[in-house]
């Protein structure tokens, strides 16, 4: 049996029993939504906070409001920085801000484990996930059987290390054999650079960031992805209770944001110079090379930036339940507005 005939039957088996739920259905295909004004002259005004701080993988809010994607639309909308999907799943929550973006399966951990509730997401900013494990080229790592007697650096409770078991059993890693070593973020460079640990959780668009940490040395990435083919990466999240009482403000809003998220993606130098205009601490360089990575993150096989496909989520949840990640009665609906998503 091949590696690929395995990897296909465990992802088979870790999703016995749950039904796959029915595509959400679409009449036309474009890859640039295009956003509405309020139509009454009136600008709502909202309040958004990144993923994760205001690395180049969060310029697209920017330009959105920087090119007036978000004007185009009646929005007033105030970007804030996010600390991680912990953090973020409890600013939502408790109505300190309007839309958030948080890993999916933090999202899907959350609610299927009673954390949180009435939060659901309304677009996909990664069609895949950027989690991952990085390392430096000869340091001993070139596939995942490789972790198998290392240390890896990470932040405790982060999604990378939630997700490793899941990972490790479609990957062939002894998760046993491997050690977690609970390092703060801001940390992780400089121990991977001086081997205090022989990898990091890391996003991979994270590459150029380790690269100049580690005096330009290549990295070698282990992408999540490439086994856990079905997992959405960043979503944005809003309540189902401003689902129900503005929706036109999330799809106005919705759309913009997607705008910025293409142009974003289709002009990488542009976009990393408008973040540094915006965010004093920002590389343009820096920024620009890690858009250029996400590109194929965002895309992914799907016709629509931004997309949350129903039969994908339904596999997507499977894939966690089936290794006890979250609890298998957690349905798609749970955690998805799909009224309100991006549609082809």
């Amino acid at each position: 049996m091949t590696t690929l005939t395995r990897r296909s039957a465990l992802v088979a088996a870790l999703g016995a029993g749950i039904a796959a739920a029915t595509a959400a259905c679409s009449d036309s295909s474009s890859d640039d939504p295009a956003p509405q004004s309020s139509g009454n002259g009136s600008t709502d005004k909202v309040n958004y906070v990144t993923s994760f701080g205001t690395f180049g993988r969060e310029a697209y809010a920017y330009v959105a409001k920087k090119k007036g994607f978000f004007t185009e639309a009646g929005l007033d909308v105030s970007i804030k920085p996010g600390n991680g999907s912990g953090d973020n799943i409890k600013l939502l929550a408790g109505g300190q801000a309007d839309f958030v973006v948080v890993d999916f399966a933090a999202l899907a951990i959350a609610v299927g484990k009673g954390q949180a509730s009435g939060l659901v997401g309304i677009s996909a900013v990664l069609q895949r996930s950027l989690a991952g494990v990085m390392t430096l080229e000869g340091y001993g790592i070139s596939a995942p059987k490789d972790l198998e007697g290392k240390k890896i650096g990470d932040p405790s409770g982060s999604i990378i290390g939630t997700l490793f078991p899941t990972y490790a059993k479609l990957a062939g890693i002894d998760a046993s054999k491997v050690q977690f070593v609970n390092l703060p973020a801001p940390n992780l460079p400089a121990a991977l650079a001086s081997k205090s640990v022989d990898a990091i959780g890391q996003f991979i668009v994270g590459k150029p960031t380790i690269e100049a940490a580690a005096g330009g040395k290549p990295t070698v990435s282990l992408s999540y992805s490439d086994f856990l083919t079905d997992l959405y990466g960043n979503t944005v999240l809003a309540t189902e209770k401003m689902t129900k009482e503005k929706p036109d403000v999330i799809k106005r809003f919705n759309g913009a944001l997607m705008k910025g998220l293409k142009y974003a993606i289709d002009n990488p130098d542009e976009a990393g110079q408008i973040l540094a205009g915006e965010v004093p601490t920002a590389k343009a360089a820096v920024a620009a090379a890690e858009l250029k990575i996400m590109a194929s993150f965002v895309r992914g096989s799907s016709s629509v930036i931004g997309a949350l496909e129903q039969d994908r989520v339904a596999r997507a949840l499977a894939i966690l339940s089936g290794s006890g990640t979250i609890p298998t009665s957690l349905k798609p609906e749970q955690i998805v507005a799909f009224d309100m998503t991006p549609k082809a």
